[in-house]
């Protein structure tokens, strides 16, 4: 069955929070009975608590809305109904019951001007604001693929007019910063040439792509009722320059239909490079935060492609408690929980609720769909906030249902969303007004890459736990769809006084979304490769650009003067070739010396050879040292390490070909070591 669905543009998104007065989340698309004409959703003999349902959605006395069958409605399956209002009921007894605070975030009105300033410093370009020459503001401009430069230069065009309007102080031009005419560039349709993953671009080189193995590709299909034709995801070019052919107008189908069965989302594979693939914890924070400025950009480029708006909310910040467990920023929560467990990357509360569950609930029918009892789950987050760090709470007294509460509870009251307040807009838009799913998840990845670290941890842990849920479906009888629509209500919410159809919509689009994390949670947590190669541009533009300033310093040019005089050494003949360390003669081409300091051999020299992969070199030096390696070591999962020269820190996948990473990055430094969990 399918459900047509209607373009809801006069929704209004306010924010994600769990302290709203008028809460009206998100509901799932479902869709085998229609809704008589003239009938409330909550008038089933299954829910008689309608009236207290009816005050939840209305601060005033009004009826709830009606549905009728029409091209333009939804059709609601039955239980779908039942359990999204037995959901919001819960939610709403929570907050009438004092358990959580009532506190809205409120936005900030802004002028168009603000809004690209402030996306020009999100971005890290807060150099073409200030107007200082900073030199990491022009190693990611030198990165910049077409579509990224003209989606920054459009912002700023935007910003500078505004600025003028105003009679502000003097803006740079346009000019200054790209060399191009004021004209916005055109979108032709030209060809794009791939860059390998994790690498440059090397002559004559071109991506080798391997077999379909059980590790040569991410697989995130389906497990059953799969269909048989898979699509191929690639990261090798940018997502914004995939898309040569615009669509037509700028206006989308009005009727969307979604299929509810699990096998209608269709199986995507991402084959892995002669570079492998790359995790989010894979690289380091310094990298990962320019991973985010480029995120930001090609999202931006991509729905400008796709001839979307980037909306993007502006909140007042709302300071939330500064300790306990319940309602506290996630990073203030990690900061408290560090002090007990040193690098710790998802709050404890929030792993031993998962752990409670994932141990004795995995197989309990209606899991997170059921709820627990209101009185019991109150008395738990009391006990909870008292004892749980000292480790005096006894967990064995928590029900199935009940830990389930607690965990929606805990998402919930996040004082800032776990996908943040800022891009919940962008989260909807990309269901709302893209229509192919390949292309809903290209946005949906860059979205994800987006998050701050401590949201995108926690939002992996919720989402693996909610995928274990799932494929326990033929005991506990949820499967992907009921996960996705009970969930959905505590991660999105939708202000306003009445819920219109046009809201149900809108927040049915949420499940939607909540369903493709579940399903493709392992590509989204995947680093796109485009990506890690800008990252290593931008990292070689700002060495340059160091370099390039050291050698202005007066004292390094006396002394290099005064060392060339004394060395008298010949000029180099004009027009000479300077090899990399690797096509040196002096340097035997493809050898690199590996560290291995928890290992009784601490050091290796390995010659490389096209087929050397890095899971082979981690091999040879546990067979060499399985005798004296540390106590420390053993029972640790070792990864090889690209440290230095175009990258920060990279922990290498298994499959990944030495001999084409040391020639994207002769200068670093390959070092064995545990991999961060």
């Amino acid at each position: 069955m399918t459900m047509e669905m209607k373009d809801s543009g006069s929704v209004v998104l306010t924010a994600y929070h769990p302290h709203s007065p008028a809460r009206i989340p998100g509901m799932e698309q479902s869709f085998v009975q229609d809704i008589p004409t003239g009938h409330s959703p909550t008038s089933r003999k299954s829910l008689p608590r309608c009236r207290r349902i009816n005050r939840m959605l209305s601060n005033e006395s009004a009826p709830p809305p009606a549905f009728s069958r029409s091209n333009s409605q939804a059709s609601m399956d039955s239980t779908s109904m039942e359990d999204f209002w037995c959901e919001v009921e819960s939610i709403k007894e929570s907050s009438e019951d004092g358990s959580e605070e009532a506190t809205l975030l409120e936005f900030k009105p802004a002028d168009e001007g603000e809004l690209e300033a402030e996306w020009l410093q999100d971005v890290g370009l807060s150099t073409l604001i200030s107007g200082a020459e900073e030199e990491d503001g022009q190693a990611l401009l030198s990165t910049l693929t077409r579509t990224q430069a003209a989606a920054v230069q459009k912002r700023y065009n935007t910003y500078t007019q505004t600025l003028r309007k105003k009679n502000k102080h003097t803006v740079r031009d346009v000019r200054d910063i790209f060399g191009t005419n004021d004209a916005a560039p055109t979108f032709e349709t030209v060809p794009v040439s791939p860059v390998p993953s994790n690498g440059i671009q090397l002559p004559g080189q071109k991506p080798v792509w391997k077999s379909v193995s059980s590790n040569s590709c991410l697989d995130c299909g389906l497990d059953k009722g799969s269909p048989s034709v898979t699509e191929e995801l690639s990261y090798e070019v940018s997502f914004s320059e995939s898309i040569t052919v615009l669509p037509k107008t700028q206006e989308w189908p009005k009727n969307q239909r979604f299929k509810k069965e699990d096998s209608a989302l269709p199986k995507f594979i991402v084959r892995k490079s002669r570079f492998g693939l790359t995790e989010v914890g894979d690289l380091s924070a310094e990298d990962m935060k320019k991973i985010r400025y480029l995120s930001l950009i090609e999202l931006t480029a991509f729905y400008d492609a796709l001839g979307v708006e980037l909306k993007r909310n502006r909140t007042e910040r709302v300071r939330g408690r500064e300790n306990g467990l319940f309602g506290v920023p996630l990073t203030i929560l990690l900061e408290n929980d560090q002090r007990k467990v040193p690098g710790i990357k998802v709050p404890l509360i929030f792993q031993k609720l998962l752990l409670k569950l994932e141990e004795t609930g995995l197989e309990t029918e209606g899991i997170l769909r059921v709820p627990g009892s209101a009185s019991r789950v109150k008395n738990l987050h009391q006990e909870l906030e008292a004892k749980f760090y000292e480790d005096t709470f006894d967990w064995d007294q928590v029900r199935n249902n009940d830990a389930a509460g607690l965990l929606k509870m805990f998402v919930r009251e996040l004082p800032s969303p776990l996908f943040t307040v800022e891009y919940l807009p962008a989260f909807i838009t990309l269901v709302e007004k893209i229509s192919k799913i390949k292309l809903q998840l290209q946005a949906l990845h860059l979205l994800i890459m987006l998050l701050p670290e401590a949201n995108r941890d926690t939002a992996k842990a919720f989402l693996q736990f909610l995928k274990k849920v799932v494929a326990n479906e033929g005991k506990n009888k949820m499967n992907l769809w009921n996960v996705s629509m009970i969930v959905a209500p505590n991660l999105f919410i939708y202000k306003g006084k009445r819920a219109n159809q046009q809201e149900m919509q809108a927040a049915a689009t949420t499940a939607h979304i909540v369903r493709l994390l579940i399903r493709y949670q392992d590509i989204l947590w995947t680093v796109p490769s485009f990506l890690i190669s800008q990252v290593r541009k931008m990292n070689e533009a700002a060495m340059n650009n160091s370099k390039r300033q050291l050698m202005f310093d007066k004292g390094v040019r006396k002394l290099l003067r005064r060392k060339t005089m004394e060395r008298d050494r010949p000029e180099r003949p004009e027009g000479a070739v300077t090899f990399p360390p690797y096509l040196q003669s002096d340097i035997p081409e493809g050898v690199i010396r590996v560290y291995a300091p928890l290992h009784s051999k601490v050091s290796m020299a390995i010659q490389l050879n096209s087929q050397t992969k890095a899971k082979d070199i981690l091999a040879r030096f546990h067979c060499e040292n399985s005798r004296g390696s540390s106590q420390n070591m053993r029972g640790q999962i070792q990864s090889l390490h690209e440290i230095g020269g175009n990258i920060g820190q990279h922990c290498l996948d298994p499959d990944a070909y030495m001999l084409d990473v040391y020639r994207a990055n002769p200068q670093a430094e390959w070092v064995i070591k545990p991999k961060a969990t």
